[in-house]
Order: C-alpha cells, then structure tokens, then sequence
C-alpha cells in the first residue's frame, strides 16, 4: 500500500472515531438534526414499498383473470363509468360462443381455442340450513368454462356436458361460501338454496384471493346456464370468455374476435361495433397513472424532507465548526492538512445522515410488518432494492449538507482559529 493510501485511510479512521465521540456527546442534537432525513427515508421507502405492493397485487389479479383470456362484453374495461357510451348496446347473447366455437372448429390457423358463455348477478345469497350468506357472485356456463378459469377445485368435480345440457341443478362453490356454509363439514353434496331453489353442490374451487382488492373469487356460485336462468332469470350480464393460444398474440387473437363478432352481429363495413373485446391491458393501462400519482407525492415529501434535514444538517455543522474553531487551529497547528479537517466534518455529516437513514429503514420495516400483521389482505413488497437507495440517499445528502461546513472548516487560519473564544 502505497504512502498517500495509508495516509488517506489514517484519516479517514481518525475523522470516523472523531464523528463517532461528537454524536455520542451529543445524542439529541444528532437525532433532532438526523429526524428530516427520517422522515424522508421513511417516505421514499414506503413509496417504493407500496409501488411494489401494486405491482405483486396487481399481477396477482391479472392472472386471476387470464393472461390468456379475452372476454367479449357490452362495455370496454379501458372506459368504466362512462355508462352513457354503451347503455343503447344491445344485450350479448349466450349463443355467442356456440357460434364462436363452430368458427373456431372451422379455422385450422385461428388463435382462438375455446369460448365460454357467462352470465351472472351481484345480488345473490346462499342458504345452508341456519346459516346465510349474502352479496355472492352467481353465475351461469357451461362445461367450457374450466379451460378459460384460471382457478383448480380443492375438492369434487365441475358439472359435465351432459349436466349443463340438461340444466341440472347443480353447483361449483368457491372457497369462502364453502367455509361460511359448512365450517366443519364437506359440502360436497349437500343442498344450497339460492333464491327459492335448492342446488347441489358438487365442487369447491382452491382459494383464489381478491380481484385488485375488491372483487372475491372465493365468494361465487357457478352452475349450468340453463340451471341459472330457473333461479335468476335471463339477465343483461352476458360475456363471452375466450381463450387464446398465446397471451403474447392478444391482439391478432382480439382482430379475429372482433371480426367474428362483426359478422355475429351482421355489422356492415361503416358500422360502428357495438360491442368491446376486453383483456387485461387495460387495467394496466388504468394502473400507470396511479402508481406514477403515489410516485410523484412519494417524491414531494422525500425531497421536502430531505431539504429540510439537509439544511438542519448543514447548519449544525456550521455551529459544530464554531464550537471547534479552536479544536482546528490547534490540530492545523500540529501538522493536519486541509483534507484532514474536511474529511472530519464531512465523515460527521455523512454518519448522522446513514443513522437517520437506519432508523428510517427500521421504522418502514416495522410499517410494513405491521401492515401485513393487521391487513393480511393488502398488498405490500419491502425489497432490498429499497434498502439501497435509501442508503444511498443517506450517504448523498450527508455529502451535499456537509461539503460546505466541511470546506470552510478546512480553510481556517490557524493561527486565527488559536486565538477564538
């Protein structure tokens, strides 16, 4: 090791132990100087955090619903609440998919693979004996369903062609109606009554979780269309699921789509469609502009914070450099260069900065666990990402806070340093 690297790393150990003594004998000037760059670190950490937690949520979601499942509907998901555009619509009808399956039988090169009728209701309950549960998800299909699910029953069976041609009264329940009905039994082939009919239960779907926080695929009733329709009537809450062979060809799968979709309907070339074809890029869509609004205050109250503690820094040390004035000519006058005395200050203001910055790490880590400890349900991702850009925050606003204090120090007359009181 070369005589100027031994020198440096005298130094830096020398102004490393001088940092250490001067927080240590000044604990709670440290930590209210350190408590902006907290704060901040608490803010950029839990922004990152919670961005994260969108993410892994949001993906979760999507594949609840299929990468590789395009549904046809009244309305476009990329336009929800703007009723108005779709209320003249005509309804979608079941028969949809039957046609949609016979053009995909007879296409050997299409993208498509199966299509699956829905229709279903918000308004439904479920009876068990002594025990109701009600705002559950009722819906109507048929056997082709299962291949456009993205769910695996727990236990039984799903209804066969036969059961949904016949319209059997029958059910696949999901995980949270069969724990809520029967917490200490199989409902497997037991009787629900929905609405005023009685319906056997022949499968439980594997628990699934929310759809982006709201909507429970745990919380539904699936049965024949036919069997549907004998308990809820024919309702306006139609679509076709259609599964495609490839989720990376979404859109050559919704062109063709649209274009069987314009003959269903017997659509002529200058007509407007009046239908939408909806996969998940839309709610990514959706998404973008949410997470770049949690970013963007995220990224205010950082760098509000950490202004604020900049500032407190650099002026403490300012006053630090005051206190010691005499401290710096003496040791100026025993020999200590320049970048001794810079390496002194700036060190110290880099270690209040990095004890800020640990306490802010450990305060969003016990936010996060306890997050997750009281909503289990909600959605939040610490990753280790976080803990270096925090880090490096730290180390970046010491330097910028201390560089000042630190050269002024260092350019002291020594022999005017000696002589302040």
């Amino acid at each position: 090791m070369s005589d100027g690297l031994k020198q440096l790393r005298y130094e830096t150990s020398e102004g490393l132990n001088i940092a250490i003594y001067q927080i240590r004998a000044n604990k709670i000037r440290s930590f209210l100087t350190a408590l902006g760059v907290i704060i901040g670190i608490v803010a950029i950490t839990m922004m990152g955090t919670a961005i994260n937690g969108i993410d892994v949520g949001f993906e979760k979601s999507l594949a609840m619903i299929g990468y590789d499942v395009v549904y046809v509907q009244k309305a476009s998901w990329s336009t929800m609440g703007q009723w108005w555009k779709y209320r003249n619509r005509p309804d979608l009808d079941t028969d949809y998919a039957e046609q949609i399956n016979r053009a995909i039988a007879a296409n050997p090169f299409t993208e498509l693979v199966v299509a699956a009728p829905q229709m279903s209701t918000f308004q439904a309950s479920a009876r068990y004996r002594d025990r109701l549960l009600q705002q559950i998800f009722a819906m109507g299909t048929n056997q082709d369903y299962l291949q456009t699910a993205s769910g695996d029953l727990s236990e039984g069976r799903f209804f066969t062609p036969q059961e949904s041609t016949a319209a059997d009264m029958v059910c696949v329940i999901g995980d949270d109606i069969a724990t809520g009905l029967f917490p200490y039994q199989s409902p497997i082939g037991k009787a629900i009554k929905l609405k005023n009919s009685n319906v056997r239960v022949i499968g439980v779907f594997r628990k699934q979780g929310k759809f982006l926080g709201l909507f429970s695929f745990d919380n539904q009733v699936i049965m024949p269309l036919g069997a549907f329709e004998k308990v809820y009537g024919k309702t306006s809450f139609v679509s076709i699921r259609i599964k495609i062979r490839d989720e990376k060809k979404v859109d050559e799968a919704k062109e063709e789509i649209t274009g069987l979709m314009r003959r269903i309907r017997r659509l002529a070339p200058a007509d407007e469609e009046d239908f939408a074809v909806n996969e998940q890029q839309a709610f990514k869509s959706q998404l973008d502009p949410i997470k770049n609004g949690i970013a963007a205050a995220g990224i205010f109250i950082t760098g509000m914070s950490l202004f604020v503690g900049a500032i407190g820094i650099m002026n403490i040390t300012f006053v630090s450099v005051k206190e010691r004035t005499r401290e710096i000519g003496l040791r100026k006058a025993l020999g200590a260069r320049r970048r001794t005395i810079l390496l002194q200050f700036l060190i110290e203001s880099v270690m209040i900065c990095l004890i800020g910055g640990f306490i802010g790490l450990m305060t969003a880590v016990a936010i996060t666990f306890s997050i997750q400890l009281l909503l289990p349900d909600f959605p939040v991702r610490f990753s280790p990402m976080l803990v270096l850009a925090s880090l490096f925050v730290s180390v970046a606003t010491g330097i910028v806070s201390g560089l000042a204090p630190a050269v002024s120090a260092s350019k002291l007359d020594p022999a005017s340093s000696l002589r302040y009181e």
